[in-house]
């Protein structure tokens, strides 16, 4: 009794030509994936830095300073900081204040100004701010001591607050870092001292 030749469909099923076909649909379908992932991991990614949390932010910092008012009147020195929400530099500096300010606030007043608000045009004015971050340092009687404009390091700022807290000159007058400026654009508006519109908005 003779056997039978094996069927040509259960050769078809093994031919190396499937194999490679079902291996390159695995390979596709796993390229596929991590190009997905990666894709949601940019888009987190983007959206932390462009909104993010914690109770060192900007936003957090804001909340939390002391109204220009009171620190005008209860008779400890302050650091006033000019800030707009999309500054870079003031974002990158962020993480310090607040840490500066855990240390340092029970004795000094962390006062914010946002240059995007009409409000706080008069002390803009004032200390001619066109850059921020900008730091004005006042002593215990209100007077302006010092300013710092840009980024700072954390060592010099620590250096200048912890001055004037203990009422000595500071160590690092006039510091120019990193700044974003700004510039005449369509996108906010104020009013200047005439009453006009004068737009400011991030530049530089």
């Amino acid at each position: 009794m003779t056997s039978s030749p094996p069927s040509s469909n259960n050769s078809a099923s093994n031919s190396p030509t499937q194999t490679t076909n079902s291996a390159g649909t695995g390979v596709r379908l796993r390229n596929g994936l991590i190009a997905l992932v990666a894709i949601v991991l940019s888009v987190a990614l983007f959206l932390s830095t462009r909104n993010p949390v914690g109770p060192n932010t900007l936003t957090a910092l804001a909340k939390a300073s002391t109204p220009l008012a009171v620190a005008q009147t209860n008779g400890k020195p302050t650091i006033m900081e000019f800030y707009a929400d999309w500054c870079i530099s003031c974002q990158a500096m962020a993480q310090d204040m607040g840490e500066l300010k855990q240390e340092y606030g029970d004795r000094l007043n962390f006062v914010m100004l946002n240059v995007d608000n009409s409000k706080w045009l008069p002390e803009m004015a004032e200390y001619r701010v066109d850059g921020i971050p900008h730091f004005v340092f006042r002593g215990r009687d209100g007077e302006a001591i010092a300013s710092a404009i840009g980024e700072q390091p954390r060592t010099i700022m620590a250096a200048n607050l912890a001055a004037l807290v203990g009422g000595e000159p500071l160590p690092y007058l006039s510091q120019q870092g990193q700044t974003s400026f700004l510039e005449p654009s369509s996108k906010s508006t104020v009013l200047d001292s005439d009453g006009n519109d004068d737009p400011r908005n991030h530049g530089g």
